[in-house]
Order: C-alpha cells, then structure tokens, then sequence
C-alpha cells in the first residue's frame, strides 16, 4: 500500500508554520499561486501567534 501525500496546502501551511516558529519574515514567502501562499501565511500567522503566546519557543 502506497503512502498518499498531503496534498500542496497543507504542506503550504506547514511550512509557513515552520518559517513562523523559527522567525522568518512573511516577505520569505516562497509560494508564488495564490492559494499556497494564502495557506502559507495562515501558518505562518499561527505560528507568530503561538509563539506571541508562549505555547512554542525558538
């Protein structure tokens, strides 16, 4: 049985997440579609929003 990849926007958001939590700016937004990059920087706005209230740390 074969892994199935997640699908481009939730790896989008993912990454986001990611770039958030390590302090990347919103400008390094490598998605260029509109929807990866409005997923992006969901993710990356919940990441900043986590770490605004200390759920997750650098």
């Amino acid at each position: 049985m074969k892994r199935q990849k997640r699908d481009k926007l939730s790896r989008a958001h993912s990454k986001g997440y990611q770039a958030g939590i390590t302090g990347r700016s919103k400008e390094k937004c490598p998605f260029q579609t509109s929807g990866a990059r409005y997923e992006w920087l969901g993710g990356w706005r919940e990441a900043i929003g986590d770490r605004s209230i200390g759920i997750v740390s650098r």
